[in-house]
């Protein structure tokens, strides 16, 4: 990680290296925290943030999941962010704001913690590194949506990923993929996914996964390309036998699908589907594909 100069710290903007929380802070102990990945691009018209309002809608959903009490309105977040980004002078990388249960309380319930709200920035570049990446299959279920809020971002549901991603360490596999409690296709640690069949995207419905924004902007982009997008329930033996496959994630961007247990999906190789919206998805979130301006914020 490269520090950049400051972090915003519950309204006061910090020095990187005095950015401190105390290590009896609720959260630490007990997992519960609201949290977002954000991007900023550089456009020819300078710095942009990708899709704030909607990443900001979304952490005050997570938080109110939990029932935590923002101490900062979506107004003074969105500014907060942006000035974090001038300050910074981050040209193009990473944004991650965080509200988590402070110092104060020990016990299982947050009602008497205090609310600390954090937002920090870096310069970052790909998450998955490769041209395309192979997957294996976890042997843990993605946490069934009964037993938590699974369309919330939520600091403690990621154990589940982490556990997925233990079991490939040191393996020559990239990314693993999460099955649903039914044997379903759900996700990737933190990425959505998708699968290209007969010419149409095809990418687990809503309620055992969360609900991307990387996902939604590829939904709407493929749409509006006259590409069609089937939401449903997709057992593996459908996904070996796709066409094309791709992650998505703020994160992951669109990163391409080599293989889902030793499984070549297609050709191997990037497919005209993938190309095609990978393109378009990256000259949308650098400014270059005017019918999407409304999701950029100017860092002017």
């Amino acid at each position: 990680m490269q520090a950049t100069e400051e972090i915003w710290i519950n309204g006061e903007f910090v020095p990187w290296g005095q950015a401190r929380t105390h290590v009896l802070a609720h959260t630490l102990h007990y997992g519960a925290g609201a949290f977002e990945g954000v991007r900023a691009y550089r456009t020819a018209e300078g710095t942009a943030i990708f899709r704030l309002d909607a990443h900001l809608d979304r952490l005050f959903y997570s938080a109110a999941s939990i029932r935590m009490p923002m101490r900062f309105g979506r107004d003074a977040l969105r500014e907060a962010s942006v000035e974090l980004v001038r300050r910074n002078r981050l040209e193009e990388g990473y944004l991650r704001p965080i509200a988590f249960f402070g110092y104060g309380v020990m016990c299982v319930s947050p009602e008497q913690a205090p609310v600390d709200v954090v937002i920090a920035c870096w310069p970052w570049g790909a998450y998955l590194p490769h041209e395309m990446v192979d997957l294996k299959i976890s042997r843990y279920p993605r946490i069934p949506p009964d037993a938590t809020v699974a369309d919330a971002k939520l600091t403690g549901n990621y154990l589940n990923g982490i556990l997925a991603v233990n079991e490939i360490r040191g393996t020559k596999y990239h990314e693993v993929l999460l099955l649903d409690v039914g044997g379903h296709v759900a996700e990737g640690s933190g990425e959505n996914v998708f699968f290209v069949m007969g010419g149409q995207l095809h990418t687990p419905r809503l309620g055992a996964i969360l609900p991307g924004i990387t996902r939604a902007t590829v939904m709407r982009i493929a749409r509006d390309e006259g590409i069609g997008v089937v939401e449903r329930d997709i057992r593996p033996e459908e996904a070996f036998g796709a066409d094309e496959a791709f992650f998505t994630g703020t994160a992951a961007e669109v990163t391409p699908i080599r293989s889902i247990d030793d499984r070549v999906i297609g050709g191997g190789e990037v497919g005209p589907v993938t190309r095609r919206l990978r393109k378009l998805y990256l000259d949308v979130v650098h400014g270059a594909e005017p019918r999407y301006r409304e999701f950029l914020t100017r860092v002017e």
